[in-house]
């Protein structure tokens, strides 16, 4: 009992607390692309078309290396199940923890000897899937 009430808790708590120390904490880079333009444009604007071209060039190569496994670009059904792969995760954890629920109804030793693992498991990503869903601001 206490293993799902610590993996319920940290999974509602976790997600968000690591996004807020990560925002609160780590400071984001300062040196974009577009202040880069804009100190060249006032510095040395003879250069910012090689600038503008390499940066091109760069971000050309990122977009081929990441779709280096999609040749064209995929179908919207691959899409879909691509979305919809964790809220699916979710709903079947939903379904087997009723299952669990209804089985210890009847054979109180199969459904907390059996299905520890699997529960735990179950509320862990429900829990981190609602948990990633809150937001702390600053």
């Amino acid at each position: 009992m206490i293993f799902d009430i610590i993996a319920s808790i940290g999974g509602l708590i976790i997600p968000p607390a690591f996004s807020f120390i990560k925002k609160k904490f780590i400071k984001s880079e300062n040196d974009t692309p577009e202040r880069t333009i804009g100190d060249l444009a006032t510095t040395k604007p003879e250069v910012v078309p090689g600038y503008v071209q390499a940066l091109a060039t760069l971000l050309d190569a990122k977009v081929k290396f990441f779709n280096r496994d999609v040749i064209g670009s995929p179908s919207q059904w691959v899409v879909d199940l691509r979305a919809a792969i964790r809220p699916i995760g979710v709903v079947l954890s939903f379904v087997l923890l009723g299952y669990m629920v209804y089985e210890a109804q009847t054979a109180v030793e199969l459904a907390t000897e059996t299905w520890t693992g699997v529960r735990l498991s179950c509320e862990c990503m429900i829990t981190s899937w609602f948990g990633s869903r809150f937001t702390i601001s600053k």
